[in-house]
């Protein structure tokens, strides 16, 4: 055995065409080492680089640097890290959290970094980046010099890793809530507990676009901490934010009441009930925001997701009041931007409406999506306009 993995030509023609992950099946000779950094070469024993190596993995091998001489190190990742921070710093101007590291998207597969404030939150999702938490968490103390450090490693993937999924603090201090700053909006974030590592950074800029748009009387679906609302509720004469959580939505109000807003009604209930009902009364909205959880977890749910999906926006579109928009989105990876806008599209059709396609939207600036790298990218979002 050895301690350098080799991989089969399938498995190098993949690290070629721009992704980092190699399968265990694409994997002819399996170093003897732990999870940790190897050397990678291919059937002809060439050096193709150095990976993050997983064991019980069926996501073997993960590229980290395509130089052979390369020496993963702190030094290593407090350049690579530094590199990602640089990249988004002019998000310091209007928020104060934003993703310091995409994973993959910014060469550090399987390693998301979130800040919030002077806390930051991280997640280490898999056994070979897990083995360097030591110089992670020793790099980002040099590069963001924060007060505290926590790791949210309670993600489900870390089981398929042979990993404990835990929350820890790693260093300093971080409390449970922190007030995060939003182009002029704040609100609570949750790094202990909250959903992802506290709350949604990924749909920032959606909500800004949103709340440019809202007017009149606005609906907020799947509000949860209501993020979305108190940006509708800057234009919107009146907003009602509508999620089944009770809990959510007390964060929700108090949320509300830390920006001094009162133009927001709360109400615990099933969407599609809601929606379903509102629409039997004859309601109608100048405004609606759907961002749904993931409906499709996984590849198996998508099709019982895909009518999930097609329901909430017919309804939606069916609440609009003529000249109305609805601001709608999908964050789950398995359906695809040409699914979504076909599930829009059959929604329109059947709507008995004239649906506009106004804008495309995505992931904002810290949460880049790279081409080749379709996992990156998750988020779909659409506004339309109804006649």
């Amino acid at each position: 055995m050895s301690a350098d993995a080799v991989v089969s030509r399938k498995g190098a023609h993949r690290w070629a065409s721009g992704h980092p992950w190699i399968y265990r099946s694409a994997v002819a000779r399996r170093p003897d080492a732990p999870a940790g950094a190897v050397l990678v070469r291919d059937a002809s024993r060439h050096p193709l680089g150095w990976a993050l190596w997983s064991p019980a993995s069926e996501i073997s091998l993960r590229l980290l640097d395509a130089r052979a001489d390369a020496v993963i190190d702190a030094s290593w990742w407090r350049d690579r890290l530094r590199r990602s921070a640089d990249r988004r710093a002019s998000l310091g101007g209007v928020t104060s959290a934003w993703r310091v590291v995409h994973a993959e998207a910014d060469g550090c597969p399987s390693l998301v970094v979130d800040r919030y404030g002077e806390w930051v939150v991280v997640q280490l999702l898999s056994a070979g980046v897990e083995a360097f938490r030591g110089p992670i968490v020793q790099a980002l103390g040099d590069v963001l010099a924060p007060a505290g450090i926590l790791a949210r490693n309670d993600a489900a993937v870390r089981a398929k890793e042979g990993l404990a999924r835990t929350t820890e603090l790693l260093a300093g201090d971080v409390p449970r809530e922190i007030e995060v700053r939003e182009h002029g909006v704040r609100y609570l974030a949750a790094p202990w507990d909250g959903q992802k590592t506290g709350a949604f950074l990924d749909q920032r800029e959606n909500r800004v676009r949103a709340g440019q748009l809202a007017r009149g009387r606005a609906l907020d679906c799947f509000s949860y901490h209501g993020s979305f609302a108190l940006h509708l509720a800057q234009r919107a004469e009146r907003v009602t934010a509508v999620d089944s959580s009770g809990a959510a939505l007390a964060r929700a109000r108090e949320n509300a009441a830390r920006n001094d807003i009162s133009t927001i009604d709360f109400v615990e209930a099933d969407v599609f009930d809601f929606l379903r009902d509102a629409e039997s009364r004859g309601d109608r909205y100048d405004t609606v925001v759907l961002d749904p959880p993931a409906f499709a977890k996984t590849r198996s749910a998508l099709a019982a997701a895909l009518r999930g999906y097609k329901e909430i926006n017919l309804r939606a579109m069916r609440l609009l009041a003529p000249g109305g928009m609805l601001f709608t989105a999908s964050c789950s990876f398995h359906l695809s931007k040409p699914m979504f806008l076909d599930i829009l599209t059959s929604a329109a059709a059947d709507s008995g409406r004239r649906i506009t396609l106004r804008q495309l939207l995505g992931q904002p600036l810290d949460h880049p999506e790279v081409l080749t790298i379709p996992e990156t990218g998750y988020i779909k979002a659409a506004i339309v306009e109804a006649d």
